[in-house]
């Protein structure tokens, strides 16, 4: 009698496990529809008729469920431009992701920023940008390198231009003009 109950017990539960054919083909459809992917990406972004942004990568998968999201898995390229088009600053890193609704981009893993105009470098393995906000943080450590001098810290804020950033907890050697204190 045990047997035959077990028997039974497993058959009701091995068929209520049984999914129809078009149940299977709709779920294998949102998730073939769920991703899209991009080679050799190119994308210009303007305002007011200037072209200000230009995004290379390799390759894009643009996430569409409920909370889309884009991901550069082989790293990203900016470069920003004035108004002559001449470049500003780049921004590179090996790995970036943005959240759509949350209209956020984190850049990760060898993140390089370049200021042109002012010769400056900044180093570091995250940076988030807030496009709600305008400001680019980071909580990670950072490095600055100009041509005088070479500052650390761990953290970092900056307007999304990078016109004026401050470094948190700092370190490292700077130059001091005599009367600046």
């Amino acid at each position: 009698m045990p047997r035959l109950f077990a028997f039974l017990l497993f058959t009701c539960v091995w068929l209520s496990c049984e999914n129809s054919p078009q149940e299977v083909a709709e779920v294998i459809e949102q998730s073939e529809n769920a991703v899209e992917t991009i080679k050799e990406v190119d994308i210009l972004y303007s305002e007011k008729a200037h072209v200000k942004v230009r995004l290379t990568a390799p390759e894009l998968y643009r996430y569409k469920v409920d909370t889309p999201y884009l991901e550069f898995p082989k790293g990203i390229k900016l470069l920003f431009f004035d108004d002559s088009l001449q470049v500003t600053g780049t921004l590179t890193a090996n790995y970036a992701i943005r959240r759509e609704r949350a209209q956020k981009t984190i850049l990760k893993d060898n993140v390089v920023w370049k200021n042109a105009k002012k010769n400056e470098q900044l180093d570091t393995e995250e940076l988030i940008w807030n496009e709600q906000t305008h400001k680019i943080t980071s909580d990670k450590f950072v490095k600055i390198t100009t041509d005088t001098e070479s500052l650390t810290g761990q953290g970092f804020e900056a307007d999304q231009d990078f016109s004026h950033y401050k470094i948190k907890k700092i370190t490292g050697t700077f130059r001091v003009k005599k009367g600046e204190f």
